[in-house]
This record gives structure tokens, sequence and C-alpha cells, in this order.
């Protein structure tokens, strides 16, 4: 079917900075690749064997194009195409553009610097041209934005003009966390193609900015999404399709998804089950605190306290398994995220700990939901003298499957000087990569520990009325916060930060509790409602679940976005399943 005219605006410009950052960082990153030999020798040795990869290969004259143009995670979308069995062929030149049989733009960050590189590589036009011809075409987040008119990210900046429209911010004012991170509900219109199989289950969406539909542009939508507002979640024109939302990170739907654009003509694929999605689900995320035991292998353990060692006349590195093999089950058993966290990151460089991203390489073959990874992401300085920015060793976990990163000791100190200065400078871990990469793949890591006191004025930050008094009948207690894996307490609050870090840059806070951790008795109700309640970004409450009720008294106290566990996943005593049945009982919307 051959689609009508479009109108486009695809002209050139140049080189903004941020696009400059943007080729510098990938540039970097991928070079680091070469450097390995150059690192102080402080990462571990480890052997690691790739999950086998269940799909079956297609015929040689099956290939997906996909238009990398250097941001973000797009190894998720590679391994989620060759999962399917298709092979792939990398855009290098526009003329790769018009030849492609298909083609998929996974557009990652943010919307200036992608712009800026289709421009001066001149794949814009390109890409234009080949949309213009109907030709089969797959844009992914990002790569659904640019085909508007223009966006207000930093701009306004012009896109691509396919479509009527301006990309806007989402509106927080309403009490809608921004950004929108988390598994949705669609709203499906007739001739989707698609999105036929979906089955009215959620999507994985993670953006702060949405087109809005009009009438300029509503031949265009194949489906809406209500977030505050309905916004444009898919479009299609002929065999242009392009969505806001991330398949390659909605496990079996997203799949099943990426099945259709791929085997247009296909009537085999079975159907999901039918859900009940109505609108955006709360999350539960199963966590992997990963380290070298004393024998030099990789696993996951777990602190008491942020102990991790066995109390035992050994002392040895408590081991609850092997991470590659854990991420792989928790997305079997329905988690909705998976977290790595590097605990000795802040202490190693990240970038010479060749098992940690090889376990992120390995993972993301077969899992097919959001992978955040932490610990030491850092301005980092090597044996030889070689400066490495926090922007490439972000980059790198990126390139290697990580949709966010998460920061701790570095936003504690960035958020210091902030509150000192009241000057952002622009040169802080968080504001790089959120400039880059968008504050959607930007956590703070907050670890806090409760410092009781008899006077809430006794202090000058932020303190709480307790639910349960302190040791010695205290009433009220202010929250801590410490770096260096809480080994070390800094004269800031939890709420300060918490406050700071948002104006800087993250898109979410992963809220742990000190006090709290491996205890099982519940979550710090106090302390997530008071950084919930004040924040606009989303809120993953963490340390102290126990129980399946843990999680209901979590969502129904707080304003808490998602919950995070470990142990109680970790030994199997709290099924990851049985806690979404336990929330659905009780009347709170998860994935299933």
């Amino acid at each position: 079917m051959e689609a009508p005219p479009f109108s486009s605006s695809c002209s050139s410009s140049p080189l903004s900075s941020t696009a400059r950052i943007l080729s510098s960082s990938s540039s970097s990153s991928s070079s680091l690749l070469f450097r390995r030999n150059s690192f102080s020798k402080t990462h571990y040795s480890a052997k690691f064997k790739s999950p086998r990869n269940l799909s079956v290969r297609a015929s040689g004259d099956s290939v997906v194009t996909l238009l990398d143009y250097g941001a973000g995670n797009v190894r998720s979308v590679r391994n989620a195409i060759r999962y399917l069995g298709f092979d792939i062929k990398d855009v290098q030149t526009p003329e790769d553009i018009l030849k492609a049989d298909r083609l998929v733009f996974p557009g990652v960050g943010a919307f200036a610097a992608a712009m800026d590189v289709l421009n001066k590589n001149g794949m814009a036009e390109a890409l234009c041209s080949y949309i213009e011809k109907d030709r089969p075409f797959l844009g992914i987040c990002l790569g659904l934005q640019l085909l508007f008119e223009s966006s207000e990210e930093n701009g306004p900046v012009n896109g691509l003009g396919l479509i009527p429209g301006v990309v806007g911010r989402f509106d927080s004012s309403n009490g809608f966390r921004v950004p929108h991170i988390g598994w949705n509900a669609l709203h499906i219109k007739n001739n989707s193609e698609i999105l036929d199989d979906i089955g009215n289950r959620h999507v994985y969406f993670v953006h702060s900015y949405r087109a809005m539909p009009s009438d300029d542009n509503k031949e265009w939508i194949s489906s809406t999404c209500n977030y505050g507002d309905n916004f444009i979640a898919s479009i299609r024109r002929g065999n242009v399709h392009a969505v806001q939302f991330h398949p390659e990170k909605s496990g079996d739907v997203g799949l099943s998804i990426l099945r259709r654009f791929l085997y247009p003509k296909s009537t085999t694929t079975k159907k999901p089950t039918e859900g009940k999605a109505s609108k955006l689900a709360k999350r539960v995320i199963a966590c992997l605190d990963v380290r070298a035991n004393d024998k030099g292998d990789l696993v996951v353990t777990k602190g008491d306290q942020y102990d991790v060692r066995e109390h035992t006349e050994e002392n040895e590195v408590r081991n609850l398994g092997k991470p590659v093999e854990l991420a792989g089950q928790y997305y079997i058993d329905g988690a909705d995220e998976v977290s790595f966290l590097n605990i000795t990151g802040f202490r190693d460089f990240p970038l010479g700990d060749l098992p940690m991203l090889q376990v992120l390489r390995y993972t993301s073959e077969n899992v097919f939901v959001p992978l955040t990874v932490g610990g030491g992401i850092r301005d980092f300085t090597d044996a030889n003298g070689r400066h490495y920015t926090s922007l490439e060793v972000a980059s790198e976990y990126f390139r290697s499957g990580a949709d966010k990163i998460s920061i701790g000791s570095d936003a504690v100190y960035a958020a210091e000087e902030y509150l000192r200065t009241g000057v952002k400078t622009g040169k802080t871990s968080l504001e790089q990569i959120s400039r880059v990469y968008g504050n959607q793949a930007v956590v703070v890591s907050i670890d806090p520990r409760r410092v009781y006191l008899k006077n809430p004025n006794d202090v000058e930050f932020k303190a709480v009325k307790l639910k349960n008094p302190g040791p010695n009948g205290e009433e009220y207690a202010w929250y801590q916060c410490t770096v260096n894996g809480g080994r070390e307490g800094r004269p800031i609050g939890a709420y300060e930060l918490a406050k700071a870090v948002e104006e800087l840059g993250a898109g979410e806070i992963l809220l742990n509790c000190i006090d709290c951790d491996g205890q099982g008795k519940g979550f710090d109700i106090d302390l997530i409602k008071l950084i919930s309640d004040a924040v606009s970004i989303p809120v993953i409450a963490s340390s102290g679940a126990g129980a399946v009720e843990h999680f209901t008294e979590v969502f129904t106290k707080t304003n808490a976005s998602a919950a995070l566990a470990a142990g109680i996943f970790h030994r199997k005593e709290v099924p990851v399943q049985s806690v979404k049945e336990h929330l659905l009982q009780e009347g709170i919307e998860v994935r299933i």
C-alpha cells in the first residue's frame, strides 16, 4: 500500500555541543574496549558462559538494518532481533538506509543530540526519503519523537517534520511523576497491525517528553496511553511504524510486537494471555548485589545492614547464586526490572571490571525487561594517568546492556556542592549523563541511616515524627546520607539530597535504608513517605521486605512507584509471583 505524500523538514544544521559530547563519549567508550590492557589490574578473574539462546536463526536474506547513532542501550534491541531469528546490518552511510529492506531506529537519549548527529552524517535526509517511500520502518522511543516537527526538549529543536505536532514535556504539576517510568496500558485503535497480539497487557515506557494527539496527526495514531493526559503511544501509516514504549524491554508482549513487524505476513503467532491492563502498574524489582568472593568468583550476595559476610569462622562472602542465571530466572518469574549493584565499585575502577560488563552483556541476551546497574560511576584516573569521565564510564555500561545507571556516592558529593554554592556546574556525573542520555536513564541511590532525636529542631536537616519510637523513646529522626557502601556518614539528609539531585538531573530515586537492610521487618515507611512526597520523580522503595504484605503496605501508605527486594527472592522465601498475586488481590495494579 502506497502511503500518502509526506511533508518533511529534513534540513541540515551544525553539530551542537551536546552532540559533540555524545559523539565524543561514544567513540571513547568504543575505544575503551581496546584499552583494557592499560587498566590497573583491579578487576576480578571470572569465567562466564553466555546462556543458550533458544531462538531459531533466520535464513541469510532475513536481515534487519539497524540505525544506531551511538547513544544509550541499543544492545537490547539487537539481542531481541537476533532472538527472533534475524541478522543485523548496521547503518554506516546514508546509502545503507536507502537500501534497507527493513529499518529499525531505536533512538535513545536527548532529541537535540540525536538530530544533530543525523544531520551531520547526512542521515536525516536519507531517513525522510526512506519513510516517504513507505518502506518498512520501526522507530522506538526517540525514534518516534524525531518524526515530529519539533521538540521542546532543550529547544525548540526541529525534528524530521514527517508528522504534524510538537513533542513536549509531561506536566508534573497535576501530581504525575516525571519521567513516566514503568509498565502502562495502551488504548489501541483499528489497523494497528504490529499491536494485534498485545492482548490488553502492559508495555514498558521510560520518557519525559511525549507527542499529543491532534486533528492534524490523528490519521497517524495507532494507539494512545494515559498518563495525566492521553499521549501518542504509537503511530502507523502503511509500512511505517513507531512506538513511544520499548518493545525490547516489554517481555513477551514486546517480543510479539517486534515479531509482527519482522514477520508482517505471519499468521502463526501465538497470542499472549489476555490481560487487564488499565493504567500505570506498580513495579516489583529484583536486586542483585554483585561482588567477587574470596576465591575471585563473581557472585550475588546480600548484606545484613550492609555486612555481606557470613558470621562464621571463615567469614566468607555470602554466596546466593550466579548473577546471569539469577537474573534470567527473575525475568521468567515476572520481575518488572532487574537491578545489578556492583557493591565494590566505589573502590575499584568499573571499566577495569570486565566480569561485571560481561554480566550485563550476557544477561541482556535473554532478559527483555529493563536492566539497571550501579557502582563506581564517577570520574576516574587509572594507574597510567589516563583520565576517564563519569560519562565515559556510564557510556560503557549502556553499551554493555544497561538501560539505566545508578549513581551513589558521587551524587552525594554533587548535591553537597550544589547546596553549598547554588550553582549547577554542568560537570557533575548527574548533569553530564542526564544531558546526553536523558534524566530517565539516571537513578540516584540514597543510602541513609536513622539518627534519632528528642527534638526535631536539634538539627538543620528535615526530621520526621516516627511511627515507632527510637531505642530510648525518641519520637523523631533525621536520615543521614552515607557514602562508600554505608561506611561514611555525610553532613546531608536524605530529604535534602533527594531535592537536590532532582534539580541536578536525576530521573528516579532508589531509596535504601541501612537500619532496615536485611531485617525482613518491612520497608521504612516514614522515610519513603518523606521522600516520595518531597519529589516529583519516581521513587523506588528498598530495604526491609520480608513478606508480601510489606509490598502492599509501602504502595498503600506512600507514593512509591516501585518496590525492590533481594534476599527474600534469592533465598526463595517469597517468590516474585507471590508478591504480584497478593498485590492484585489487594486491588493494586501490577503487570502479569
